[in-house]
């Protein structure tokens, strides 16, 4: 016998998404993994379950708990594994777990369902032809100068988790990198009572990050601009225009970044070859 691993989506916010064929796969289930007993409990109570196994799978417990699921699975058992909210694996426990199930030989399958990066992306109006999820990034060092630098350069549209309390930060440092080409839109509270929109260029983003702001956050940022697209001579044009005002080479690069959408990592290294030259 060979039992079942689902992964089953939770709303994000509204509970009134949660599907009737989620429900229906929560109360059939001989177990069910979760993030949170806690607020999982109160999520099943909501939907009329009760007396349901349950198991913790968080980022601390995840390994061991894959052993405990895989040995229910090898006795011919369906788990289903939950979050607090959204898609399992989605920044979220699950990933370490599915990989495990899958070398066991069990099978794995999916209800699908609410997803923050997915629903904030379709609303954000930016192209959703191609997208890149970078989820949360590095709090500090090497790590996260290099992933912001590798974001500048995008040519899709970028999809992040940020918690409120490092928003600004993190709208600055894009900002900074980015310049003020790249158009934003950062969502909050979405699907619930208090869901907010803001959206304008990544320096306007600044002074609306300067309010007190609480809840779930995503941030969609605009697709930069192929490099390809503004070509040497354009560049080196627009800089020599911005450097015989005197301005520093930093702030040359800034501006040129801003007017022609390029990184500012290739303005400032063209800006250097031209003070050489």
């Amino acid at each position: 016998m060979t039992g079942v691993l689902v992964l089953v989506a939770t709303p994000i916010g509204n509970l009134s998404d949660m599907s009737s064929r989620a429900i229906e796969t929560l109360e059939s289930s001989d177990l069910v993994a979760c993030e949170d007993t806690r607020r999982t409990g109160i999520l099943l109570q909501n939907c009329g379950i009760t007396g349901k196994r349950m198991l913790r799978v968080d980022a601390h417990t995840e390994d061991k708990a894959s052993v405990e699921i895989i040995n229910c699975l090898s006795e011919g058992l369906t788990v289903s594994m939950v979050t607090d909210a959204g898609m399992p694996s989605i920044s979220d426990p699950g990933e370490r777990l599915v990989k495990k199930v899958i070398e066991s030989g069990h099978r794995v399958t999916v209800v699908p369902g609410p997803t923050a990066p997915i629903s904030a992306l379709v609303v954000s109006g930016f192209s959703t032809q191609r997208w890149c999820m970078e989820g949360f990034l590095p709090r500090k060092g090497a790590s996260r100068v290099k992933r912001l630098k590798e974001i500048a350069e995008e040519e899709r549209t970028v999809v992040l988790f940020e918690s409120p309390r490092r928003l600004a930060t993190t709208l600055k440092d894009l900002f900074q990198e980015c310049g003020d080409a790249r158009q934003v839109v950062v969502v909050r509270e979405l699907t619930k009572i208090h869901e907010e929109i803001f959206r304008g260029s990544l320096e306007e983003s600044l002074k609306w990050a300067e309010k007190s702001i609480k809840g779930e956050i995503v941030i969609v940022l605009e697709a930069g601009t192929s490099t390809s697209e503004v070509d040497v001579e354009r560049l080196e044009t627009v800089l020599r225009e911005i450097l015989a005002g005197g301005v520093s080479t930093k702030d040359a690069a800034e501006e040129a970044s801003r007017r022609l959408n390029v990184s500012r990592r290739r303005a400032y290294s063209t800006a250097l070859d031209l003070r050489d030259e």
